[in-house]
Protein backbone atom coordinates (compact mmCIF):
# COMPACT_ATOMS: atom_id res chain seq x y z
CA UNK A 1 0.00 0.00 0.00
CA UNK A 2 1.21 3.11 -1.08
CA UNK A 3 2.28 5.79 1.68
CA UNK A 4 -0.87 8.36 1.09
CA UNK A 5 -3.79 5.62 0.08
CA UNK A 6 -5.08 7.92 -2.59
CA UNK A 7 -8.79 9.67 -3.69
CA UNK A 8 -11.31 7.79 -0.68
CA UNK A 9 -14.32 8.21 -2.65
CA UNK A 10 -17.02 5.49 -3.47
CA UNK A 11 -21.17 4.86 -3.58
CA UNK A 12 -22.57 3.32 -0.89
CA UNK A 13 -23.67 1.01 -2.71
CA UNK A 14 -20.25 -0.63 -4.35
CA UNK A 15 -18.96 -1.23 -0.21
CA UNK A 16 -23.06 -2.99 0.74
CA UNK A 17 -21.79 -4.75 -2.68
CA UNK A 18 -18.41 -6.18 -1.53
CA UNK A 19 -19.65 -6.34 1.48
CA UNK A 20 -22.19 -9.32 0.06
CA UNK A 21 -19.32 -10.84 -1.77
CA UNK A 22 -17.86 -11.40 1.49
CA UNK A 23 -20.50 -13.69 2.56
CA UNK A 24 -20.43 -16.02 -0.61
CA UNK A 25 -16.76 -17.55 -0.09
CA UNK A 26 -16.26 -21.01 0.13
CA UNK A 27 -12.82 -23.17 0.04
CA UNK A 28 -14.11 -23.87 -3.40
CA UNK A 29 -15.38 -20.86 -5.19
CA UNK A 30 -12.15 -19.26 -3.25
CA UNK A 31 -9.90 -21.66 -5.06
CA UNK A 32 -11.67 -20.31 -8.41
CA UNK A 33 -11.25 -16.99 -8.32
CA UNK A 34 -7.49 -17.59 -6.70
CA UNK A 35 -6.98 -19.23 -10.06
CA UNK A 36 -9.08 -17.02 -12.55
CA UNK A 37 -7.49 -13.65 -11.09
CA UNK A 38 -3.77 -15.06 -10.70
CA UNK A 39 -4.43 -15.26 -14.89
CA UNK A 40 -3.56 -11.83 -14.68
CA UNK A 41 -0.58 -11.78 -12.59
CA UNK A 42 1.66 -13.99 -14.71
CA UNK A 43 2.38 -11.14 -16.94
CA UNK A 44 5.05 -13.65 -18.33
CA UNK A 45 2.55 -15.94 -19.10
CA UNK A 46 0.69 -13.93 -20.99
CA UNK A 47 3.47 -12.37 -22.92
CA UNK A 48 4.62 -16.21 -23.91
CA UNK A 49 1.12 -16.60 -24.86
CA UNK A 50 0.86 -13.98 -27.00
CA UNK A 51 4.01 -14.35 -28.74
CA UNK A 52 2.98 -18.17 -29.31
CA UNK A 53 0.21 -16.55 -30.92
CA UNK A 54 2.21 -14.43 -33.22
CA UNK A 55 5.03 -17.26 -33.87
CA UNK A 56 2.19 -19.18 -35.46
CA UNK A 57 1.06 -18.36 -39.10
CA UNK A 58 -2.22 -19.67 -38.57
CA UNK A 59 -2.55 -17.50 -34.83
CA UNK A 60 -0.90 -14.34 -36.12
CA UNK A 61 -3.73 -12.14 -36.61
CA UNK A 62 -4.86 -12.62 -33.37
CA UNK A 63 -1.36 -12.70 -31.44
CA UNK A 64 -0.77 -9.18 -33.23
CA UNK A 65 -4.08 -7.73 -32.84
CA UNK A 66 -4.15 -8.97 -28.79
CA UNK A 67 -0.48 -7.71 -28.18
CA UNK A 68 -1.31 -4.23 -29.43
CA UNK A 69 -4.46 -4.27 -27.43
CA UNK A 70 -2.94 -5.20 -24.48
CA UNK A 71 0.02 -2.66 -24.78
CA UNK A 72 -2.41 0.31 -25.49
CA UNK A 73 -4.36 -0.62 -22.20
CA UNK A 74 -1.67 -1.04 -20.13
CA UNK A 75 -0.43 2.76 -21.52
CA UNK A 76 -3.55 3.66 -20.99
CA UNK A 77 -4.84 2.26 -17.58
CA UNK A 78 -1.15 2.16 -15.47
CA UNK A 79 0.31 5.32 -16.97
CA UNK A 80 -2.36 7.59 -17.90
CA UNK A 81 -5.33 6.70 -15.32
CA UNK A 82 -4.46 5.16 -12.02
CA UNK A 83 -1.44 7.81 -11.16
CA UNK A 84 -3.62 10.51 -12.34
CA UNK A 85 -7.08 9.40 -10.55
CA UNK A 86 -5.15 7.83 -7.22
CA UNK A 87 -8.14 6.17 -6.10
CA UNK A 88 -7.97 4.11 -3.10
CA UNK A 89 -8.47 0.11 -2.68
CA UNK A 90 -11.49 -1.61 -0.72
CA UNK A 91 -8.97 -3.27 0.86
CA UNK A 92 -6.84 -0.01 1.68
CA UNK A 93 -9.72 1.58 3.41
CA UNK A 94 -11.29 -2.01 5.30
CA UNK A 95 -7.97 -3.85 6.35
CA UNK A 96 -9.95 -5.94 8.89
CA UNK A 97 -11.22 -7.84 6.02
CA UNK A 98 -8.77 -11.29 5.05
CA UNK A 99 -7.45 -11.17 2.15
CA UNK A 100 -7.04 -14.14 -0.19
CA UNK A 101 -3.69 -12.40 -2.00
CA UNK A 102 -1.17 -9.80 -1.05
CA UNK A 103 -2.37 -7.03 -0.58
CA UNK A 104 -2.20 -4.59 -4.11
CA UNK A 105 0.50 -1.72 -3.88
CA UNK A 106 -1.05 0.61 -6.79
CA UNK A 107 -4.13 2.48 -6.74
CA UNK A 108 -7.63 0.78 -7.94
CA UNK A 109 -9.32 3.19 -10.76
CA UNK A 110 -9.43 1.27 -13.40
CA UNK A 111 -9.05 -2.25 -12.87
CA UNK A 112 -5.40 -3.68 -14.33
CA UNK A 113 -6.57 -6.97 -14.44
CA UNK A 114 -10.04 -6.09 -16.15
CA UNK A 115 -8.84 -3.75 -18.61
CA UNK A 116 -5.45 -6.30 -20.00
CA UNK A 117 -8.46 -9.18 -20.20
CA UNK A 118 -11.21 -7.30 -21.98
CA UNK A 119 -8.33 -5.44 -24.05
CA UNK A 120 -7.09 -9.03 -25.18
CA UNK A 121 -11.06 -10.33 -25.27
CA UNK A 122 -12.73 -7.35 -27.53
CA UNK A 123 -9.37 -7.89 -29.95
CA UNK A 124 -10.25 -11.25 -30.40
CA UNK A 125 -13.83 -10.97 -30.41
CA UNK A 126 -13.19 -8.26 -33.47
CA UNK A 127 -11.55 -10.19 -35.48
CA UNK A 128 -13.30 -13.56 -34.77
CA UNK A 129 -16.85 -13.99 -32.68
CA UNK A 130 -16.65 -17.61 -32.05
CA UNK A 131 -13.53 -16.87 -30.00
CA UNK A 132 -13.76 -13.80 -28.77
CA UNK A 133 -16.95 -15.01 -26.65
CA UNK A 134 -15.31 -17.36 -24.67
CA UNK A 135 -12.54 -14.92 -24.16
CA UNK A 136 -15.45 -12.20 -23.22
CA UNK A 137 -16.86 -14.74 -21.25
CA UNK A 138 -13.52 -15.34 -19.25
CA UNK A 139 -12.68 -11.49 -19.63
CA UNK A 140 -16.02 -11.54 -17.29
CA UNK A 141 -14.80 -13.83 -14.25
CA UNK A 142 -11.73 -12.44 -13.95
CA UNK A 143 -13.28 -8.67 -13.50
CA UNK A 144 -15.64 -10.49 -10.94
CA UNK A 145 -12.65 -12.11 -9.25
CA UNK A 146 -10.99 -8.68 -8.52
CA UNK A 147 -14.67 -7.71 -6.39
CA UNK A 148 -14.94 -10.89 -5.01
CA UNK A 149 -11.10 -10.71 -3.49
CA UNK A 150 -11.79 -7.23 -2.34
CA UNK A 151 -9.20 -5.70 -4.30
CA UNK A 152 -11.68 -3.58 -6.47
CA UNK A 153 -14.55 -1.43 -6.42
CA UNK A 154 -17.45 -2.32 -8.66
CA UNK A 155 -17.01 0.93 -10.40
CA UNK A 156 -12.64 0.37 -11.12
CA UNK A 157 -14.35 -3.21 -12.64
CA UNK A 158 -16.50 -1.10 -14.85
CA UNK A 159 -14.01 1.87 -15.98
CA UNK A 160 -11.81 -1.64 -16.55
CA UNK A 161 -14.08 -2.70 -18.73
CA UNK A 162 -14.51 0.27 -20.93
CA UNK A 163 -10.94 0.95 -21.32
CA UNK A 164 -10.43 -2.26 -22.32
CA UNK A 165 -12.81 -2.21 -24.72
CA UNK A 166 -11.26 0.94 -26.14
CA UNK A 167 -8.27 -0.63 -26.26
CA UNK A 168 -9.25 -3.56 -28.20
CA UNK A 169 -11.42 -1.49 -30.51
CA UNK A 170 -8.27 1.08 -31.31
CA UNK A 171 -5.86 -2.07 -31.85
CA UNK A 172 -8.54 -3.38 -34.20
CA UNK A 173 -8.69 -0.50 -36.03
CA UNK A 174 -4.99 -0.09 -36.54
CA UNK A 175 -4.26 -3.75 -37.53
CA UNK A 176 -7.20 -4.35 -40.00
CA UNK A 177 -6.01 -1.99 -43.04
CA UNK A 178 -3.19 -4.71 -42.44
CA UNK A 179 -5.18 -7.78 -42.38
CA UNK A 180 -3.95 -9.11 -45.66
CA UNK A 181 -0.50 -8.90 -44.66
CA UNK A 182 -1.05 -11.88 -41.79
CA UNK A 183 -2.99 -14.05 -43.83
CA UNK A 184 -0.72 -17.88 -45.35
CA UNK A 185 -0.01 -16.99 -48.92
CA UNK A 186 -1.72 -19.98 -50.80
CA UNK A 187 0.62 -21.51 -53.59
CA UNK A 188 -0.16 -21.86 -56.87
CA UNK A 189 -0.23 -25.13 -58.41
CA UNK A 190 1.18 -25.55 -62.12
Amino acid sequence: MPENIGNIFYMNWELEFLHHLQTIHTPELDKKMLFFTGLGDKTILIALFLLALIIIPKTRKYGIQMAIAVVISVLIVNVGIKPFVKRCRPCWLEPNIPLLIPVPHDYSFPSGHTNAFFAMATALYLKDKKLGIPALALASIVAFSRMYLFVHWPTDVVGGIITGFVSGKISYKITNPFSGLFKKKKRRRR
